[in-house]
């Protein structure tokens, strides 16, 4: 743009020396601010796609745009092996993950900072600066001051500062999310705190140029020739590039203009009178519509295309790619511009006003007829200048447009991670062979997706890697506990409320047949409860009614939940077993679970492990009778581990070694009485005192089972 237009000027006022001194002024502009010889300005596509090559041009961003940057530096793939579990005669496995540190170069001039950051596509940076993946990130704005990298300089030795150049640095970017290889990265990258209009863009870029106003960009990015990027803001404000003294300024409607009268003009050969000549091009000249392709905020910045057109004759259609950030409303209102001007020059004046016209330069306004009309060309014939005159265009109209249907990245938060480590009963038909403990997790966000995890027998003398956790669990909180009820029954009076960990968590409904399956279990402070019917009440809140109590041995909890007691929702996909040596029951377990939003600290549980896993449930009916030779007889029923669905309607299968009770039986006085049994029955001399207290528990094979308890009346 600007060889071209000095090179215009020069001729117009000085003759061909005057045009040459004009040319090398303007490369001079041209190759000091962009250093390119090529003349396009720059494009759209140029943003979308991440480099690395050599001689790749860096843009220039004003406001906020999103690019993809180039990889300036990177190491190789790092390996790294871990080994998990192991230890008491297992040999344990290696697991490999890797890793990648890298820096990527983002604008020619200093940015204020960085927001979302997209990996193929994927949000791994939020709007609040949330990561989605592990990574250390490093931010060098561009300033005249800044260091080097510390990472770049720790691997490379000499290094530059790439002052000036704003870039990012990933350290240990985790690629196992992306197939172990480095993620095609963009970027929303704030380089100023407000719109930019593109005065202020052109006089940044060209010292040469003085502009003020235009057309305000969300963001725009500057690449190519100095010319090349004129031209792109003119069209996209509509206006023009036009000399005054030394300088460059910005042209439009309503400028000051020369006038010239009828005696103005120089007679000489033409068509028109006192040596006008004027000319209309034919209309199929004149594109018959106009797309414009730019980054669209309300797309994730992504490319969004407007498109305008007009009546009559033609074929011919152009398309612009605009490396701005427009709203749809502007970007059609640009593209309906562009479609008007072509129209309305389609008309030229030739008018050859005397040597009063040497003052004139391209860019200029002139009134004639009582109108303005704006100089387009100067050149020289016979000796005297002739101008070349189009119309001026109208101002862009105002406009209504859409962007069209958008699937933007989902923004979800992670938080912190919500950890419930429990010993449960068994919950299908094949007991465990060794106590083991359930894990279910969650986040405070709907982002959270999973979380390292440890454990510890030896309060945390050494850790014991347990892979991820499941998938995120539904879970939160009691905030009103159900009434206390019979296990034998379904609960229709009691309802219980809870608040999930985030919104986005939800329950659902459950028939007779869907409870049978194992639907809407879940584990209520200590107790395991079905729930058929679930009630939203907003933000996160729930009413469960029809409720099945005491499952699987529970009983004993019934009622004893207070507001503030845990709430998990018992699904498959969800569930994370860690499965211990015998002789861990009776100590004290530590579980560590450290995900995204955990920083440093993971969340924590600690329990003491009971054996409940592998413990027998307590046995029922218990009772006690006379026998007919004065002899009274103690007796109970036995439950087992395993055929809780009582599929053939016999005995539940007995499931432990041997079958063995312990039976305590405590007096009113405080005296007590222990005596063992391989039977569900105990023969007593005589009965025992009223407020004797009898407790019954089953001796399984690996834990004794919670007691039945009874006080005789």
């Amino acid at each position: 743009m600007a060889t071209l237009m000095l090179t215009a000027i020069g001729t117009a006022i000085g003759g061909p020396i005057g045009g040459a001194v004009g040319a090398l002024i303007g490369q001079g502009i041209d190759q000091r601010v962009f250093r390119a010889a090529a003349k396009d300005g720059p494009r759209l596509t140029e943003l979308a796609v991440q480099t690395s090559s050599y001689g790749t041009a860096i843009p220039r961003l004003f406001g906020r745009m999103r690019v993809s940057g180039t990889v300036i530096w990177a190491t190789d793939l790092i390996e790294h092996r871990e080994r998990v579990g192991g230890g008491k005669g297992s040999a344990g496995t290696n697991r490999y993950s890797y890793s990648a540190s890298f820096a990527v170069a983002l604008s020619a001039r200093p940015v204020r900072a960085v927001g979302r950051i997209w990996a193929e596509g994927v949000l791994i940076r939020g709007a609040a600066g949330d990561w989605k993946v592990r990574t250390g990130f490093r931010l060098h704005r561009g300033g005249e001051d800044q260091p080097v990298d510390p990472l770049i300089a720790s691997a490379e030795g000499a290094t530059p500062a790439y002052r000036g150049l704003a870039y990012a640095v990933f350290e240990g970017l985790q690629l196992e999310t992306f197939g172990n290889r480095i993620p095609s990265l963009t970027f929303e990258v704030v380089a100023d705190d407000a719109p930019v209009p593109t005065g202020t863009v052109a006089a940044s870029l060209c010292e040469e140029v003085t502009a003020a106003g235009g057309l305000p960009l969300t963001g725009f990015a500057a690449t190519g020739s100095a010319r090349g990027v004129l031209e792109t803001l003119a069209t996209i404000d509509g206006g023009w590039w036009r000399p005054e003294g030394a300088r460059i300024v910005r042209g439009e409607a309503g400028g000051a203009a020369t006038a010239f009268d009828d005696d103005g003009f120089s007679a000489g050969a033409g068509a028109g009178r006192r040596g006008e000549r004027r000319t209309v091009a034919p209309v199929e000249r004149v594109p018959r519509a106009v797309s414009v392709a730019y980054h669209d905020p309300a797309r994730d910045y992504q490319a969004g295309v407007q498109r305008v057109r007009r009546p009559g004759a033609g074929l011919r259609e152009d398309r612009i790619d605009l490396p701005a950030v427009l709203g749809a409303d502007v970007a059609k209102g640009v593209a309906a511009a562009i479609l008007a001007r072509g129209e309305v020059e389609r008309t030229q004046r030739m008018i050859a006003p005397g040597l009063t016209a040497l003052a004139i330069a391209p860019g200029m306004q002139v009134r004639l007829d009582g109108a303005t009309w704006r100089v387009s060309q100067v050149k020289v014939e016979a000796m005297a200048p002739v101008l070349t005159l189009v119309p001026l265009a109208p101002p862009p109209a105002v406009v209504t447009a859409s962007s069209g249907r958008v699937s933007a990245a989902a923004d979800l938060t992670i938080g912190r991670t919500v950890l419930h480590a429990v010993e449960l009963p068994g919950l299908d038909d094949v007991p465990a062979a060794a106590p083991r403990v359930t894990v279910f997790a969650a986040g405070e966000g709907e982002g959270w997706r999973t979380a390292a995890l440890l454990y510890s027998l030896d309060d945390g003398a050494s850790w014991m890697d347990a892979a991820a956790t499941a998938a995120p669990a539904i879970l939160g909180r009691v905030s009103r506990p159900p009434d206390a009820a019979q296990a034998t029954l379904v609960d229709h009076a009691s309802t219980l409320e809870v608040t999930l960990a985030h919104p986005a968590m939800t329950l659902g409904d459950a028939d007779g047949a869907a409870r049978a399956r194992g639907v809407n279990l879940a584990l209520v402070g200590d107790e395991l409860i079905q729930f058929g019917r679930a009630e939203p009440l907003g933000q996160g809140r729930w009413r469960l009614r029809d409720l099945w109590r005491g499952l699987r041995g529970s009983e004993t909890a019934i009622g004893t939940q207070q507001a503030g007691d845990r709430f998990v929702l018992i699904e498959a996909a969800t569930t994370r077993t860690i499965t211990l040596p015998r002789e861990a029951i009776g100590t004290t377990l530590r579980v560590l679970a450290s995900g995204l939003g955990d920083g440093d600290t993971p969340a924590e549980v600690r329990l003491t492990l009971s054996g409940q896993s592998v413990a027998p449930p307590s046995p029922v009916h218990l009772a006690v009778a006379p026998l007919g030779d004065g002899t009274w007889r103690l007796s109970w029923t036995r439950r087992s581990r395993a055929g809780w669905s009582w599929s053939d309607g016999l005995d539940a299968p007995l499931v432990e070694e041997t079958e063995a009770y312990r039976v305590t039986l405590t007096s009113p006085d405080g005296s007590q009485r222990i005596a063992d049994t391989d039977g569900p029955w105990l023969a007593l001399a005589a009965p025992p005192p009223p407020g004797t207290q009898v407790a019954v528990a089953q001796r399984g094979t690996l834990a004794l089972s919670p007691a039945a308890v009874m006080v005789i009346r």
